[in-house]
C-alpha cells in the first residue's frame, strides 16, 4: 500500500533509537523526509549518518537538543522548516523519567516526570500546529503507552502523564480538527530494542521470570518490535488515515484488557 507520505516532512522527537528510531525508519522507506532530534549529540549523529547512508543524505536532518525546553523545540522547527520545507507530520516521543515507586514521590520526581513525558508532548504538538494550522494541513502523533490506559503498577508519574497525554490528544483533535489536521496517539506495550529496559530484563537474572510473564500477559506471547510501531505510526501519519483523529491506539499483542 502507498501511504502517501513521498516527499512530506516528518518531525520526529526522540529518533535516535528504539520506537523513534523505528518510527523514522519506517516513514523513510514510505519515501517521507525526515528531521530527527534527540538529546544525545553522539547517538543522534550516528543515526542521522546511517539514515542517509541508506536513504539519501537530502532525506535526513537532524538537530540535537532537549524537547522539554519551548525555544529548543522551535529552533529545531525552523530549523527543519528551512532546511526540509513545510512539516507534515510531527512525532513527540520523549521517554522516561526516574521515578521511585509507591506514593511518596518527592517533588523534583514529579515535576519531573511530568516535565518529560507531558509538557514535552504539548510543547512538541504547539510548535506544529503554529505552523500546521494556517496551512490547514498536518498530522500530529503522541507515543503514549498502555500504561496509560489502566493502572499497571508502573512508577506513578509515568502512567498518570500518559494517561493525560491520551486525553490531551482528544483535546487537541477537538481543536484542531477544522483546520484540517489530526491528532493521534499510539499507546506501546512491551517492546524490546538494543538498550532499552525490556532488553535489560530479557537478559538478566530474572530472565526467565519475565518470559514466562510476557507468554502469560500478551496474547501473542511475545515482545514487540519498534519496526511494528513504525508501520502504525507511519499510517496514522499518512494521508491514509485522514478520517482517523483523536484516537489511541494499543499495539501491544493483545495484552490491554
Amino acid at each position: 500500500m502507498d501511504l502517501q507520505l513521498k516527499d512530506k516532512v516528518i518531525f520526529i522527537a526522540g529518533a535516535s533509537r528504539g520506537i523513534g528510531l523505528g518510527i523514522a525508519e519506517a516513514c523513510l522507506k514510505e519515501g517521507a523526509r525526515l528531521a530527527i532530534t534527540a538529546r544525545g549529540h553522539e547517538a543522534l549523529g550516528a543515526t542521522r549518518r546511517n539514515l542517509a547512508e541508506r536513504h539519501g543524505k537530502d532525506r535526513v536532518w537532524a538537530m540535537a537538543g532537549d524537547m522539554r525546553d519551548s525555544k529548543t523545540i522551535e529552533a529545531a522547527f525552523d530549523g527543519a522548516e528551512k532546511a526540509l520545507g513545510p512539516v507534515w507530520g510531527a512525532v513527540a516521543n520523549v521517554g522516561i523519567h526516574p521515578c521511585p515507586p509507591g506514593f511518596d514521590v518527592d517533588d523534583e520526581s514529579w515535576t519531573g516526570g511530568m516535565g518529560q513525558n507531558l509538557d514535552s508532548a504539548f510543547r512538541v504538538a504547539r510548535a506544529a500546529l503554529k505552523r500546521m494550522t494556517p496551512r490547514k494541513e498536518g498530522a500530529i502523533l503522541f507515543i503514549s503507552s498502555i500504561a496509560g490506559l489502566g493502572a499497571l503498577g508502573t512508577p506513578l508519574t509515568y502512567g498518570t502523564a500518559k494517561a493525560a497525554m491520551n486525553h490531551l490528544a482528544k483535546e487537541l483533535a477537538k481543536l484542531s480538527g477544522g483546520a484540517g489536521i489530526r491528532v493521534n496517539t499510539i499507546a506501546p506495550g512491551n517492546i524490546i530494542f538494543p538498550g532499552g529496559d525490556w532488553e535489560a530484563r530479557s537478559t538478566g537474572d530474572r530472565a526467565e521470570a519475565w518470559a514466562r510473564w510476557i507468554k502469560r500477559e500478551v496474547p501473542m506471547r511475545r515482545y514487540g518490535r519498534p519496526d511494528e510501531i513504525g508501520a502504525a505510526a507511519a499510517f496514522l501519519l499518512s494521508p491514509m488515515a485522514s478520517f482517523i483523529t483523536g484516537a489511541t491506539l494499543p499495539v501491544d499483542g493483545g495484552q490491554t484488557r
